[in-house]
């Protein structure tokens, strides 16, 4: 869905509020506007959030999104794929530039990963893609430790970001 005012709400219940009853109506709507793409993946890989944000929250809404891909899909979800090692602060006021240089080195992938990325295509799952900068540096992540492909699948994405 096209990020805006009238999906802003929807969005940011399901982020921040508590509200993850929606996750698997929400991840079924992603899967039939992907299916192409759900078809050629080996896993799904969720957005990681930084150990202490996930503890403030309780729940990864991009996980909860995965998890319902995988369940629609029977790809395997490597939840534990990526580390968010660095905390990085909210995104939500910055500029482009300051949003790459806020992401740069956040991720990491996890040395105990169960399932092994190597020559896999990746689909890889977030809530809201802005400008880029949390995917493009989860993808590098993937890319560089040997993953095949990586496509990004997100619930909601602005239209231009200045």
């Amino acid at each position: 869905m096209l990020y805006n005012d009238a999906s802003k709400r929807l969005v940011l219940s399901f982020k921040h509020s508590d509200r993850t009853h929606p996750a698997k109506a929400l991840a079924a709507w992603m899967a039939r506007s992907a299916q192409e793409m759900m078809q050629e993946a080996d896993g799904i890989v969720p957005v990681p959030l930084h150990r202490w944000r996930l503890f403030k929250r309780r729940y990864n809404q991009a996980a909860l999104l995965a998890h319902g891909l995988g369940q629609i899909s029977a790809k395997p979800v490597l939840i534990d794929a990526l580390l968010r090692i660095k905390p990085t602060p909210i995104q939500g006021h910055r500029n482009r530039k300051e949003r790459f240089e806020n992401v740069r080195g956040a991720f990491a992938l996890n040395p105990s990963i169960k399932i092994p990325i190597q020559d896999k295509t990746l689909i890889l799952v977030d809530d809201v893609l802005t400008t880029g900068a949390t995917v493009n540096e989860c993808s590098r992540v993937l890319l560089k430790a040997g993953a095949k492909t990586v496509h990004v699948l997100t619930l909601a994405r602005v239209r231009a970001y200045t």
